[in-house]
């Protein structure tokens, strides 16, 4: 099958799902509607959908080879201004990954058209909590990558902005995206009136030397080599000017593209918050709010899945190769488990409609590059079940 032409025919399938997506956006871990409609979606075209954990997971063909399929369907808490006749009333698709669930519900009808000439088994992972990076664990933990085991996989990435759609992205040498290790410091102090300090311990106080040390440690702890960046976000305490509080809160983030800085640096995080507390006569709680690794694809296969890029004939068909970005994902952590390959495309415009980013509340992405997602996830899994060899079992 040509699935690229046979993806063109589906287009208005494929737009008419992004849209149901895109209407009723959903955030978390919890998401009825698009799980739902996941699932009487596959059923529809013969494919038995199970849930797993908070999101869903289907198999087409059969066979000890198998290669995964993600995409995450989640949005963020934040109001849509696109102006669309079908914006969300409530959250925002400001990321795209209305547009991946989309592309891999039409993916799975072109790999079910072809199912009796697959050399193996695909498995299709419809996630949500990649905003809160807290779906692929939770898939994960359900099985996800057990019964059966997929030997690779494969994520696509929509992309925004002022370019044309046909360009695909990816990085076969190196970091492609960064991690992310939320924290949560909380200062534990004695309140005291503000006329009385010397009867206090002030949270305040201490949580200002967290922060200030914090602040010293990629640029006098880590190789200068290596892209880190430490963030602290939030710093909440009291309620009175003339009141000590027994509490100080900090969090934040800790963002790498290299392994080992990134245990360095949330290793030091944990010391300076609770050797800062001990020091000015406080004690310090720290919550790890989320821990994803750096996005390091397997190179190999990534080569191999763009090779098979190359022979689907859609316009503007341009690769851009070593793309890195400081945002991070939680793809990450599947890629740490099984050989992984992750794309972006471009799926933005060329007049103003390009003039603004992911995540910012006018954001609009081009739905010409539905059919090129979706031939992309149901040609590139065809030929690895048949061609490939990374990952496979002895």
């Amino acid at each position: 099958m040509n699935y690229y032409e046979r993806a063109v025919e589906l287009k208005n399938e494929t737009i008419a799902h992004r849209r149901f997506f895109h209407k009723n956006a959903e955030t978390g871990l919890d998401m009825p509607k698009a799980v739902e409609y996941v699932m009487d979606e596959l059923g529809k075209i013969g494919i038995n959908a199970q849930k797993c954990g908070k999101g869903v997971t289907a198999t087409i063909g059969k066979g000890e080879r198998c290669i995964l399929l993600r995409a995450d369907m989640d949005a963020l808490p934040m109001k849509e201004e696109s102006g669309l006749d079908f914006a969300s009333q409530n959250n925002a698709h400001t990321c795209g990954h209305d547009f991946h669930a989309a592309m891999l519900l039409t993916a799975a009808k072109l790999l079910k058209e072809d199912e009796n000439t697959l050399n193996g088994c695909i498995k299709l992972m419809f996630q949500p909590a990649e905003e809160t990076l807290e779906g692929a664990r939770n898939m994960i933990e359900n099985g996800i990558l057990t019964d059966p085991k997929p030997h690779a996989a494969l994520a696509l990435h929509v992309a925004a902005g002022r370019m044309p759609t046909g360009i695909y992205m990816y990085n076969d040498t190196g970091t492609m995206m960064f991690s992310v290790d939320g924290f949560k410091i909380k200062v534990h102090g004695k309140g005291a009136h503000g006329a009385y300090p010397h009867f206090s311990v002030d949270p305040v106080n201490i949580a200002v030397h967290i922060y200030l040390a914090l602040e010293a440690l990629v640029a006098r702890e880590i190789d200068p080599h290596k892209a880190c960046a430490i963030t602290v976000g939030s710093f909440n305490a009291g309620s009175a000017a003339n009141i000590i509080p027994e509490t100080a809160e900090i969090s934040g983030t800790i963002r790498t593209n290299d392994r080992e800085s990134r245990h360095i640096l949330v290793r030091r995080m944990k010391e300076i918050a609770i050797k800062t507390a001990e020091a000015y006569g406080g004690d310090a709680d720290i919550e790890m709010i989320s821990e994803i690794p750096p996005l390091i694809c397997n190179g190999d296969l990534v080569r191999e899945l763009a090779s098979y890029i190359d022979e689907l004939d859609f316009p503007n068909k341009t690769a851009h190769k070593g793309i890195e970005a400081s945002a991070s994902e939680d793809f990450a952590i599947i890629a740490e488990k099984i050989p992984s390959a992750y794309f972006y495309l471009s799926a933005g415009f060329e007049d103003e409609r390009g003039e603004h980013s992911a995540h910012n509340p006018k954001v609009m992405f081009n739905e010409d590059v539905l059919p090129i997602g979706a031939a992309i996830y149901a040609h590139l899994a065809e030929k690895w079940l048949e061609e490939g060899e990374l990952g496979l079992p002895d």
